[in-house]
C-alpha cells in the first residue's frame, strides 16, 4: 500500500487494461480527477473508471456504474 499521502487510487482502463493510474492523498481531489478523466477519457474501448481507498481495498465510486447481478443470482 502507499503511504496515506496516496490514499486514493484512480484508475482507468480501456477493454480490460490499465491505461492510466493516479494517487491523492485528498479524497475529495481524487473524486474530482474521476469526474475530469470520465470527461476527457469515456470515448476509450469499453472504458472503466474507478476511485479505490488504498487504506482499506473499499471501492469508493466506479463509471459506469456496476453492472446488477441477475436476480436470480442474488436470492
Amino acid at each position: 500500500m502507499n503511504s496515506d499521502r496516496e490514499r486514493f487510487l484512480v484508475a482507468v482502463s480501456s477493454a480490460g487494461r490499465t491505461v492510466m493510474r493516479g494517487w491523492w492523498a485528498d479524497e475529495a481531489v481524487a473524486r474530482g480527477k474521476v469526474r475530469d478523466w470520465i470527461g476527457s477519457h469515456r470515448h476509450l474501448a469499453e472504458p472503466r473508471f474507478t476511485l479505490t481507498d488504498e487504506a482499506d481495498s473499499t471501492l469508493l465510486t466506479s463509471w459506469p456504474d456496476e453492472p446488477q447481478p441477475p436476480a436470480m443470482l442474488t436470492a
